[in-house]
């Protein structure tokens, strides 16, 4: 009797052990799966990303208002400074930047397309945003 109760509690052992560890395995795997792919030219994905336009304003597909992308991606930086950056509303920092390019909005908004040492990375932390949205939202922070 001993040896059928031994015998059946190994057996149990055995399965649950097994159950417990493909639970893990599932758990594991659901936590490491890639979080996307790469879609190479040539592939059917291809097609799909080509009928996308860059910069296309987000989900609408319209542009985005200087309000909408500052409020997104500018105000962290501009809102108070950081590392050096024109703050919002400062008409004289603004219109210092503006003489510097010549009082062109295109060659300023060109400058935050490459991007403005020491801190702004091209195009802020907008990678999406078209030179359009950024002029705006560069018109939008200088209140000029």
């Amino acid at each position: 009797m001993k040896k059928i109760l031994a015998a059946s509690a190994a057996m149990l052992a055995l399965v649950a052990g097994s159950a417990f560890a493909s639970s893990v395995d599932e758990a594991v795997a659901e936590r490491i799966k890639p979080y996307g792919s790469v879609c190479l030219m040539g592939d059917p994905c291809a097609d799909e990303v080509a009928a996308t336009p860059a910069g296309n304003g987000g989900a609408s597909g319209e542009p985005r208002s200087g309000e909408q992308v500052y409020q997104q991606f500018c105000t962290a930086c501009h809102a108070n400074g950081v590392l050096g950056a024109p703050v919002t509303g400062d008409a004289d920092a603004w219109g210092e930047r503006l003489a510097n390019w010549n009082d062109s909005w295109e060659e300023l908004t060109q400058s935050a397309v490459a991007g403005v040492p020491p801190g702004m990375p091209p195009r802020g932390t907008c990678g999406d945003c078209s030179d359009e949205e950024l002029m705006e939202s560069i018109k939008h922070m200088s209140g000029l």
